[in-house]
């Protein structure tokens, strides 16, 4: 909306908010833009991937391991003073010695098995992880494009306000320059214009700011220096949804929820991974190794011989940990305790999501009664004002009951608002308890 207001600073205000809106941006966008964007939803995406790879029986140690290795070794003897040798002189012996190994743990008490169990529960928690991202990435970004929305309307409607009370303030200006206005009506309208200036320029600067906030949870610097149009209202409609329904999906679906399923999978994992040392360990060990090998006197050259061996070799081992003062026994005993302190806080949580829940339904209920009741209140108080306004045309009130019924008006259209925030900001912590976030955008 345009205006023509006396104060520069305004206008350049007025100007700069025309020019700011040349895209379009819908909630759904802003929602898509800051999951591709967002640092720590990569980061948690780099996590699970990471937990992918990991997820292989290779890594939980099912296959053998094989090694290769070169030794080159060299040595001096001198026997010149070794009557009891066959190789009198200075010997050099040079030898170069390859290995290959192998090594294969048969049998551990099922650590292999247990700890490719313990991988897969890490990949599904890594993939919750980066689910719980998403959802609050999710709700924080729609609360900033509401909240950015709300001050936009906040702004329109000062704007509106201030409008009204520049054109109010230089009809009496004229009024008085003709002697048909008294002093202390100009007075006041010149207040109420310096206030409406004052509310408007602030109110701008919040609008600015939660801009901001919204380009940085999108982390999108375009939105600051091109500029969005945000299509979706704040008094946009919302499905209904059933209260019955929402307290079963949260069990199911809250996803702080399942993380505590997946740590207490994981603690039960660990406490089996902890019985497995209670059993013998059966190990096989095999390879070859060929030694090549020189051996000559130094100084006459009198001896020179050359050798070439291979050794095979095959062995399995049985270990088994007799006594190590009850280490194992304990630490089975504490994996124990800490899937039961695990248990206790699923069952905490779940309590507690629930109370929450209810309370959240309850509020629901109550603000969209709130919403009901400022809708119908602002509807009387617009009546209000443009009624006031024609009776202080003909004198029937003063200036002072205008000015009261104007700011009735204001602050009953911003109450409304606030009421259609509240609500929406109570529908979205709803939805993501029941694990459905992603389906408001949707």
């Amino acid at each position: 909306m345009k205006t023509n207001i006396l104060f520069l600073i305004v206008g350049v205000f007025f100007a700069h908010n025309n020019a700011f809106s040349q895209h379009q941006l819908s909630a759904k966008e802003a929602v898509f833009i800051a999951l591709e964007n967002n640092y720590q939803i990569q980061i948690a995406e780099k996590q699970k991937e990471i937990s992918e790879k990991n997820n292989k029986w290779s890594e939980a140690g099912l296959f053998p391991t094989v090694t290769l290795s070169v030794a080159q070794n060299n040595g001096i003897q001198d026997n010149t003073n070794n009557p009891f040798t066959f190789t009198p002189g200075i010997i050099l012996s040079q030898s170069i010695a390859p290995a290959l190994n192998l090594n294969w743990n048969l049998f551990s008490g099922f650590a292999v098995k247990i700890s490719k169990q313990r991988l897969q529960q890490l990949e599904e928690q890594s993939g919750a992880n980066s689910m719980a991202v998403i959802e609050t990435t999710t709700q924080d970004v729609l609360k900033a494009y509401y909240t950015a929305d709300l001050q936009k309307v906040r702004r329109d409607l000062f704007q509106s306000v201030l409008q009204i009370s520049s054109e109010r303030m230089r009809y009496y200006e004229l009024k008085e320059k003709y002697s048909t206005s008294t002093s202390l009506e100009l007075l006041q309208f010149k207040n109420q214009y310096l206030t409406d200036s004052t509310n408007f320029l602030m109110q701008d600067i919040s609008y600015e700011n939660s801009i901001r906030n919204l380009a940085v949870l999108m982390n999108d610097t375009t939105l600051i220096k091109e500029g969005y149009l945000l299509t979706d209202k704040i008094d946009l409609q919302i499905n209904e949804m059933n209260f019955d329904e929402a307290k079963n999906e949260m069990v199911d679906n809250n996803q702080n929820l399942k993380n505590q399923y997946i740590n207490l999978e994981l603690q039960k994992t660990n406490t089996a991974f902890r019985r497995s040392f209670l059993y013998p360990v059966l190990s096989f060990q095999g390879g070859l190794s060929p030694n090549w090998s020189n051996i000559r006197e130094i100084k006459n050259n009198t001896f020179d011989a050359e050798t070439n061996t291979i050794t095979y070799y095959g062995n399995l081992n049985i270990q088994y940990t007799l006594f190590n003062n009850w280490k194992n026994k304990r630490a089975i005993e504490v994996s124990k305790i800490q899937e039961e302190i695990a248990q206790l806080n699923v069952e905490s949580m779940q309590k507690t999501l629930e109370s929450t829940l209810e309370n959240m339904i309850d509020l629901y209920k109550v603000r969209s009664q709130l919403v009901e009741i400022s809708q119908e209140n602002m509807v009387y108080a617009q009546k209000s004002f443009e009624l006031a306004e024609k009776r202080f045309k003909i004198g029937s009130i003063n200036s002072i009951d205008l000015m009261t019924i104007q700011n009735n008006y204001e602050n009953t259209m911003i109450q409304h608002y606030e009421n259609l925030f509240n609500k929406m900001e109570t529908y979205l912590e709803i939805y993501k308890m029941t694990g459905k976030i992603g389906l408001v955008v949707e």
